[in-house]
């Protein structure tokens, strides 16, 4: 009866941990690919600051919490510590990365945005579309591309981690 009592006040207290089981994107997933695909021609191309093959990884936690980090494949190390200002601009140019809540609504995800690394996310909301087969997920974001107006899509394709 009391284990019972206990679990009932904790279901209570923290309403996330009774969705974990039903919640589809809960876990640590790792960046398998990354490109930009135009809506229009389903043209696809890799983001050039970050390569043919990313790192990078997405997590979502039982309490409601996310963050994802990418990083380029080709980042150099800074020759000493501090960097100097320019090795400092090209790390930056070369990452994003962000951290906040998240909620679940059918196969869409939206990240409530508490820090980031470009402080114009920080309070926002990231709307994001996922699909998931087997142990692969695939995240999507609709965006205009800046050079043209054309309106496209990042698709971010991760893997569950062990």
């Amino acid at each position: 009866m009391m284990k019972r009592a206990t679990f009932t006040a904790l279901m209570l207290l923290c309403p996330t941990i009774a969705l974990a089981g039903e919640n589809p994107v809960l876990g640590t997933w790792k960046l398998k690919s990354m490109y930009r695909e135009v809506i229009a021609t389903g043209e696809k191309t890799n983001e050039q600051e970050f390569g043919e093959r990313p790192n990078g990884y997405l997590s979502y936690s039982s309490d409601g919490r996310m963050y994802g980090i990418i990083t380029a494949d080709t980042r150099t190390k800074p020759l000493s510590t501090p960097p100097t200002d320019e090795e400092r601009a090209k790390l930056h140019k070369t990452m994003f990365a962000y951290a906040g809540t998240y909620t679940v609504q059918g196969e869409k995800v939206v990240h409530k945005v508490d820090i980031s690394w470009n402080e114009i996310w920080t309070g926002t909301d990231q709307v994001r579309f996922f699909k998931i087969e087997g142990n692969t997920l695939t995240i999507t974001n609709l965006f205009k591309i800046p050079q043209d107006g054309r309106e496209g899509t990042y698709v971010f394709v991760i893997t569950a981690t062990l």
